[in-house]
């Protein structure tokens, strides 16, 4: 384990509040530092994943911690800021920090993630889907907790091709921001693989109040070309609008999106939704696995309720993973634990198997659960792994859009 802060750095660092107060890094003690988003918009992006990794670290010290060792958390502020990200994550090191946790973002939390690799530092963000929140973007230290976005793409298509009998399909891509971009590529990727044709596409922006014109030129594409589904690629609250829209414009066909559009909290926005289907890593309801939901009731009664999506759920995955790779390890020496964790092939955690390489830090061909929604309600439709790994060209979106 690196050494600790000398007399000389607290008196000179931020005292930073951790979940239980201000507390100081102890030779006896691990430290995990929090460079997250506490306010700002991505604190809604992060707020339940970092209260659920905090849940991972009580009941790891209820055990008897790590290394023999308890664990104790430091925790700031980015305030979705790059340049506070960039403070927040220093902050982090120079207090001592064993594991860094990043913003659900690769944007967002790169700035802090970059710290640690500078002091040899292993991290890992909550929860971003952009495959460059690793190796490629901030080093070979570093991780994301959760799948590509391109997978989740992939996923959605292939299983609609293989269990939904689509063949034809029709894209509306949310072009706000890049993750919708990777959702849309890796379904064309997948579907037009397993045999299925994308007979067009459209665009919109978040914001925009209506996209009448992209639902006539859907409509019509139903009509002319037999556009037998819609490949959503978007987020809410403009998905919500989106699929509205379309649904009071007559147009029923099967909606396929990513785990952006996971929970029940939007589906007020469009009343008797259903034949809409999202992939996710697990359910906040009545998830399949008994495991899951003894974890969900773990949360509920400690926070007062249930998370509200999946997103909070990766980082007790992962964290289960980086601990026994540092129990191999002996250390929390970045580099040692990091040896380990690429040895990683479907590496098995409370939401299934895992894998990471020394080229890949983020889950790329995982089993995600189909969900559907109707009556108000999402459930569990089946579980699908895709049939084959994704190609670099579309995991980094290497080829032209």
């Amino acid at each position: 384990m690196k050494a600790k802060l000398t007399i000389a750095a607290l008196m000179c660092g931020t005292m930073i509040a951790g979940f239980g107060g201000v507390s100081h890094a102890q030779d006896d003690k691990l430290t995990i530092g929090f460079a997250v988003a506490f306010s700002g918009w991505m604190e809604a992006y992060d707020s339940e994943a970092t209260k659920m990794a905090q849940l991972w670290i009580e009941q790891t010290n209820a055990k008897g911690g790590l290394l023999g060792q308890q664990i104790e958390v430091k925790t700031a502020d980015t305030k979705t800021d790059r340049v506070e990200g960039a403070k927040a994550g220093n902050a982090m090191i120079q207090e001592g920090a064993d594991l860094l946790i990043y913003s659900a973002d690769y944007d967002y939390g790169a700035p802090a993630a970059l710290q640690a690799q500078k002091a040899g530092v292993v991290s890992v963000s909550l929860g971003a889907a952009d495959p460059k929140a690793g190796i490629l973007g901030v080093g070979p230290l570093s991780f994301s907790a959760t799948t590509a976005g391109t997978l989740e793409g992939a996923t959605s298509g292939e299983w609609g091709y293989a269990k939904k009998g689509l063949r034809k399909g029709y894209q509306l891509i949310d072009e706000a921001i890049e993750y919708n971009k990777s959702l849309c590529l890796g379904y064309e990727w997948a579907f037009t693989n397993a045999g299925g044709e994308v007979v067009g596409k459209d665009v919109f922006k978040n914001a925009d109040a209506t996209i009448s014109s992209q639902v006539t030129r859907l409509a019509n594409a139903v009509r002319d070309q037999g556009a037998d589904h819609l490949m959503l690629c978007s987020t809410t609250p403009g998905a919500a609008s989106a699929i509205r829209q379309i649904r009071a414009a007559g147009i029923d066909i099967p909606i396929l999106n990513g785990t952006s559009m996971d929970g029940t909290y939007w589906i007020s926005a469009v009343p008797d939704l259903k034949d809409f289907y999202v992939p996710v890593q697990a359910l906040t309801v009545d998830d399949p696995r008994a495991e899951v939901n003894k974890l969900t009731a773990a949360y509920a009664a400690k926070y007062g309720a249930a998370p509200t999506t999946q997103y909070a759920y990766p980082i007790y995955a992962w964290l289960q993973l980086w601990a026994k790779a540092v129990e191999t390890a002996g250390t929390t020496e970045g580099s040692a634990v990091v040896d380990v964790m690429n040895t990683y092939t479907d590496a098995p955690t409370i939401f299934g198997p895992r894998t990471f390489t020394d080229k890949v830090h983020i889950q790329t061909q995982i089993p995600l659960t189909i969900t559907s929604y109707q009556d108000g309600k999402q459930t569990a439709v089946e579980e699908w792994r895709i049939s084959a790994p994704i190609p670099d060209a579309v995991l980094y979106r290497l080829k032209a859009e």
